[in-house]
């Protein structure tokens, strides 16, 4: 079985945002960090609006940790209280080495995953995160909680189909872009993955946000990675904005390796 791959998982946990409908299966094999976070105004003390906060914030957090841990996660959970939201997101998933980031919106039960690729960089990254999600597992303890949220008689869904997405440039190949997918898949099925499962998409003459907004209409959750070595430029940015508003479903934002760790926060 691969290594549960680690998944950082923010949540407004005072305006009311929640776990929603579909994520806690979809995080059935996942470590999960779960972030409880609160911004406070400048004028206002973190240790405040903790003293005032904490006690109301950790009690809905222990239960988003309930329930991820019902369907099959590992959980670890923290709140936040901090003046700069997207620096505590930076800060914490390079603490905990992140794989990737959720946004976590609602899903159906998981049959389709669109993998966007964009080059070979962080590839051992998206082979991990998607073996460790999605390759069958003989975790009974796991096995047995998915089986126990099914209406009874009715059995747990297939494998997940998994197709490798590249929008290609002018100057790539098709045979360049195959080579590269095929590698990817090799990779996952090194990993657990049935080849079976594994298809490939190219795409050309387009700008490759929107072909990905467009192509994502048929899939029940993205895997998507982003050049900017800053998590909060893509989480809070224009593609994952754009991705996840108009996708409406679960998109996994794959990490760099490195994060830079040298910005001070002023959080508690």
């Amino acid at each position: 079985m691969p290594d549960r791959p680690t998944i950082l998982v923010p949540v407004r946990v005072l305006e009311g945002e929640s776990i929603p409908e579909g994520v806690p299966e979809l995080l059935a094999n996942a470590h999960v960090v779960l972030l409880g976070y609160h911004a406070v105004p400048d004028q206002t003390a973190t240790d405040q609006a903790r003293e005032q906060f904490e006690e109301q914030a950790t009690r809905r957090l222990d239960d988003f940790t309930s329930i991820l841990e019902d369907a099959g996660a590992t959980v670890e959970s923290q709140v936040v209280f901090t003046h700069d939201g997207q620096t505590t997101i930076d800060r914490v998933t390079d603490e905990h080495d992140c794989l990737a980031v959720l946004i976590p919106n609602s899903t159906r039960p998981i049959e389709n995953v669109l993998v966007a690729i964009r080059g070979v960089v962080g590839i051992d990254r998206f082979v991990r995160l998607i073996s460790g999600l999605f390759a069958p597992t003989d975790d009974e303890g796991i096995t047995s909680r998915l089986r126990s949220t099914l209406p009874r008689g009715q059995a747990p869904p297939p494998e997940v189909n998994i197709t490798l997405y590249h929008v290609a440039e002018e100057d790539e190949t098709d045979e360049d872009v195959e080579t590269l997918l095929d590698a990817v898949a090799t990779r996952l099925s090194e990993g657990g993955i049935s080849s079976d499962v594994i298809d490939t998409r190219i795409e050309r003459e387009g700008d490759p946000q929107e072909m990905i907004v467009d192509a994502a209409d048929d899939y029940d959750a993205v895997v998507m990675g982003e050049s900017d070595p800053s998590v909060t430029t893509f989480l809070f940015g224009m593609t994952a904005d754009q991705v996840a508003k108009q996708f409406l479903g679960p998109v996994f934002v794959v990490q760099h390796e490195e994060l830079d760790d040298d910005e001070e926060t002023d959080e508690e």
